[in-house]
């Protein structure tokens, strides 16, 4: 497999009411475990999954709690990435995400995407 297949961007837009956030985290997690470079953009009310204790009582049975889904993701160095008008329009700040998430633009997922990333959207 070439390099620029090996790089997957995940687009998260739900939020811990919808069980589309765990199913995004679920893929992005099995895309890790394949061995692939994995990113997830977090866009509209997928932003409310990183701030502090949101995503804490969210769990979609039979997958696992979202908070650990989100800390095993960061902790196996997967890169989580808030779009900046969506935090902003929340009135969140860097403060009240988890530790670990870069508030962004979209240019950082076009550019993978530019390197060849592969794409998915839930």
């Amino acid at each position: 497999m070439d390099n620029s297949a090996r790089e997957l961007v995940v687009m998260i837009t739900h939020g811990i009411e919808h069980e589309l956030s765990s199913a995004g985290m679920t893929i992005a997690l099995g895309g890790m475990t394949a061995g692939l470079k994995l990113s997830i953009f977090l866009t509209s009310s997928g932003v409310d999954l990183v701030r502090r204790g949101a995503a804490d009582t969210t769990q979609v049975k039979p997958l696992e709690p979202l908070a650990d889904m989100l800390r095993d993701f960061l902790a196996r160095g997967g890169t989580l990435w808030a779009c900046t008008p969506c935090v902003k329009s929340r009135g969140y700040t860097g403060e009240d995400l988890l530790e670990g998430v870069i508030i962004t633009g979209a240019s950082v997922m076009h550019d993978a995407i530019k390197r060849g990333a592969a794409t998915l959207s839930f």
